[in-house]
């Protein structure tokens, strides 16, 4: 009978292990799919975030607007009341990388099972009420600490760019060492993953993700057991969960080697101490225990125990910091007005809007085929951080693409159709003429306007006359922009000969999305919707 029941929980783990791999390889493929595709639709790579709760009570909180696709998030909900944190220790991609990373520390002795003698489990829902108290001032600050924006903008943003250039860098050494048919075959394969490899912040948002796995060398589970959020939203939800542990007294040998092995500190002995909300239903103690003592089962009636213990003062103290927090994370000139560098997606709902429904996941910037999305730093104050605007010195906005707009999973970027993309102004483009090669020296250069796409053209030359210092006058084809039909793909400035600092740029003043941010901006009425700020 023992050795029975050891065998079972064993089969458990491995039924565990082998879910948790299944959905990390999910998460990867979608990840590798969101790149431009065959056809102009791309299909669902998004749907991984519509599985989130946390998600989904936050946007719909801070944007008074629910987005239709987060009913999956119920699924989670469900499984969550009937099982508890099951889908933390056996679905969440996040979590199944810093259990395999946590394996890897222990099995390289480089962590050492330690009795847990602190109470900072409680972190996490700290962290939490402050998010949530956040959202109900429309402050959405949820995009930095949720698991799925966390994994997708570190893999989007900072790691995968680092593979792009490693392959690169092997495919060069392959071809100079006369291994041109392997070469061949693997620039082949890297091109059709279409990796983007120039990131503002990468380096940063890289080297975060790879500290907050080095945290496991010090707590199994760190991120886990310590911070984020959505594990403590699914760990009050386990309130009412069916499936709990007990300890068979006559076979306990108090041994506390489920204790000292536990992941994520749900101090499975002595039974009375066992923290439902804290345990993700690894079974490892189950499997580990010697004498076969520790069992799970269904059990109806909620037993008698606080699920969280959480101090009222610190209760109230993050709640007033995640109120407090609203005006600090809006010191940016950019209320007062536009900043000419945040060039946003087309399909971007207004400014005010947009911050409280993004989430910092990368998505568009991972499937821009140009490479030209970029997390924003500076440009939209500290509740922008992360968020996707277009860089034109890196990329331009593909005329015949809207992927971007597909893929949000939020709402935050409308889906649009190729036609209606391109009847969106991001931005404007302007001609610096101390620096434009006609206007400037007066050679000809007609680098610009080959390349604008609409239709009419938004870029048009007229001939005008130049004279040099020494009195030879020349008489180029110069560029001029038509404000009317010049969309801001930014295409013009990505082209642009002048290679330090363009001669033709663009700005975001005239946006499609704002009334405010106009060129002229005395065509806003008394009463019209504020944007940035104050109205005018």
């Amino acid at each position: 009978m023992r050795k029975e029941r050891s065998r079972k929980y064993r089969l458990i783990q491995y039924l565990r292990i082998l879910s948790q791999s299944v959905f990390f390889l999910i998460f990867f493929y979608l990840l590798l799919g969101t790149r431009f595709p065959e056809g102009d639709y791309i299909g669902r790579v998004e749907i991984f975030f519509h599985f989130d709760p946390l998600l989904a009570l936050t946007t719909f909180i801070a944007s008074r607007v629910f987005f239709r696709a987060f009913l999956l998030a119920g699924v989670t909900l469900v499984l969550t009341f009937l099982l508890g944190r099951v889908f933390c220790g056996w679905f969440c991609p996040l979590g199944s990388l810093h259990q395999f990373f946590s394996w890897l520390f222990k099995k390289a002795k480089l962590l050492k099972p330690k009795l847990p003698k602190d109470r900072h489990t409680v972190w996490k829902y700290y962290l939490l009420v402050l998010v949530l108290a956040g959202t109900l001032f429309s402050l959405n600050l949820v995009g930095f600490l949720d698991p799925f924006s966390l994994l997708y903008r570190s893999f989007a943003v900072g790691l995968m760019p680092v593979v792009d250039h490693t392959t690169s860098a092997f495919i060069g050494l392959l071809y100079s060492v006369e291994l041109s048919s392997l070469g061949d075959g693997l620039y082949q394969f890297f091109e059709g993953l279409d990796l983007n490899g120039v990131f503002l912040q990468g380096f940063f948002i890289g080297a975060l993700f790879l500290g907050l796995v080095l945290l496991n060398m010090t707590r199994e589970r760190f991120w886990c057991r310590y911070l984020c959020p959505l594990g403590a939203l699914l760990g009050l939800c386990a309130r009412w969960n069916l499936l709990k542990l007990r300890i068979d007294e006559d076979k306990c040998i108090k041994c506390g080697l489920c204790t000292l092995q536990c992941q994520t500190q749900a101090d499975p002995w002595p039974n009375a101490d066992w923290k439902r909300s804290e345990c993700d239903y690894c079974f490892t103690c189950g499997a580990l225990c010697p004498t076969a003592a520790i069992g799970f089962g269904p059990r109806a009636a909620p037993e008698d125990r606080k699920i969280v213990d959480l101090d009222r003062r610190k209760l109230i103290l993050t709640s007033l910091l995640g109120i407090v927090a609203v005006p600090f994370f809006r010191l940016s000139p950019a209320r007062a007005r536009a900043s000419e560098k945040l060039i946003r997606p087309p399909g971007a709902l207004p400014e005010k809007q947009f911050l409280q429904k993004c989430v910092k996941c990368g998505e568009c910037m991972k499937v821009c085929p140009t490479n030209a999305l970029q997390p924003a730093l500076t440009e939209a104050g500290p509740e922008g951080i992360w968020t996707p605007m277009l860089v034109p010195k890196i990329g331009y906005c593909e005329y015949y693409c809207s992927l971007c707009t597909q893929v949000c999973p939020t709402g935050a970027i409308q889906e649009l159709d190729i036609e209606a993309k391109n009847k969106v102004k991001m931005g404007s483009a302007w001609v610096d003429r101390n620096r434009c090669i006609p206007w400037k020296f007066g050679n000809p250069c007609i680098v610009c306007e080959e390349h604008c796409p609409v239709s009419p053209k938004a870029i048009q030359l007229t001939k005008i006359e130049v004279t040099l210092k020494d009195g030879t006058v020349k008489a180029p084809l110069a560029p001029i922009i038509d404000l009317e039909t010049c969309t801001g793909c930014g295409i013009c400035e990505n082209k642009c000969p002048v290679v330090d600092l363009p001669a033709i740029y663009i700005t975001s003043v005239g946006e499609s999305r704002s009334e405010r941010n106009q060129v002229l901006l005395d065509i806003i009425q008394p009463g019209d919707d504020d944007i940035y700020g104050k109205r005018p």
